[in-house]
């Protein structure tokens, strides 16, 4: 194994990468150093596909839009962009990145991340903090789905986290599951909290027919949830989440109307004791607030989330909720939601529905 002859020293934290004037962390770069000689402490993976978030995905998808037509030729041209730019994949409107699927082709000697080479992985720290390069110009992607397939490397840092991919799911499974993981984990634990103090809480998840919401509604059932209310935006998402069975009550609303939301979710038995926002739109900061009984939780998924508009809006309606931002990592999260796809066939059916 080759390391560098650079006289950065490495840093868990990936510090050494960093190619700013100033001292910043990876995900606050504007560049990384994205060598093929690795730092003791590091691993690179041989990238086969990457998933891009979506919010990011959704952005990029607009942008390259024009008379209803979605120019996929564009969008992969700004990936690669970006890409090639930053030294990784961070979209400068969202700031929001995604994650990866590979094998481990080599392992720094100090590296503890448990990894072998060999090994097939998710990623599940973001793309916005790791070094990538893209070596075949996206040329199998068609620039129209957040799963891109790619050949290229990547390297993760001693306080990366990667997951080993089960043998008995389907790689593209495990990275759509894998991709929102914390989502399902973080509801399960704060509806465990209000089940430690002998309440059975009421769960609305708003986008509850998406990949985050969907498992994060079984996870409100399992952790012990009186009742679970999925809000979707059209009848379309009502159907299919009605057939997957795991919200006791589904309903519709624009996220962004928040008087409709507040009502809708009303209606379907609410307000709720946790709220959970798992959609890629802006603007819903609002209504999940007014959807909250007081005193409730609001945990906040999505990286179209204006995290001010969320606080000023709470101070402005004289809101007491407590407001979570899901950071993506709870111990043991990604073991969690492979459980939940496994046990609950209406959850699984809705994922391999958008593969």
């Amino acid at each position: 194994m080759s390391t560098p002859t650079d006289i950065r020293t490495g840093d868990p934290t990936g510090l050494h990468r960093v190619l700013d004037d100033q001292a910043v962390l990876p995900q606050a770069a504007q560049r990384l150093d994205t060598r093929r000689d690795l730092w003791p402490d590091e691993v690179r993976v041989r990238v086969e596909r990457l998933n891009l978030d979506a919010a990011s995905f959704r952005q990029l998808e607009r942008a390259h839009t024009k008379y209803g037509e979605t120019d996929g030729a564009g969008v992969r041209a700004e990936v690669l962009d970006i890409v090639a730019t930053r030294g990784k994949m961070q979209n400068p409107v969202t700031g929001s990145g995604g994650m990866l699927v590979g094998t481990v082709e080599e392992v720094g000697p100090e590296s503890p991340l448990g990894l072998s080479v060999g090994d097939r992985v998710a990623t599940l720290v973001s793309l916005t903090l790791t070094p990538l390069v893209i070596e075949d110009g996206l040329a199998g992607w068609d620039g129209r789905g957040e799963q891109v397939p790619c050949d290229g490397y990547a390297v993760l840092f001693g306080r990366s986290i990667a997951a080993v991919i089960p043998d008995d799911l389907d790689p593209a499974l495990s990275l759509s599951v894998m991709d929102v993981c914390g989502a399902p984990a973080l509801t399960a634990r704060v509806v465990e909290e209000y089940a430690a103090r002998g309440q059975a809480p009421t769960v609305a998840v708003i986008g509850g027919a998406g990949k985050s919401g969907s498992l994060s509604l079984a996870a409100a059932r399992a952790a012990g949830a009186a009742r679970t209310i999925g809000v979707v935006p059209h009848e379309a998402e009502r159907d299919l989440l009605a057939r997957a069975g795991i919200a006791d009550e589904v309903t519709i609303s624009d996220a962004r109307d928040p008087i409709g939301l507040r009502d809708a979710v009303t209606a379907a038995g609410g307000p709720a004791d946790v709220t959970v926002v798992c959609v890629d739109v802006p603007g819903c900061e609002g209504g999940a607030i007014l959807a909250t009984a007081e005193g409730g939780t609001v945990i906040f998924f999505s990286m179209a989330t204006s995290f001010s508009a969320a606080a000023l809006g709470a101070e402005g309606l004289a809101a007491d909720v407590r407001m979570l931002v899901g950071n993506g990592y709870v111990p043991g999260h990604a073991a969690y939601a492979m459980e939940l796809l496994r046990a609950d066939a209406g959850v699984r059916a809705l994922f391999e529905r958008r593969l």
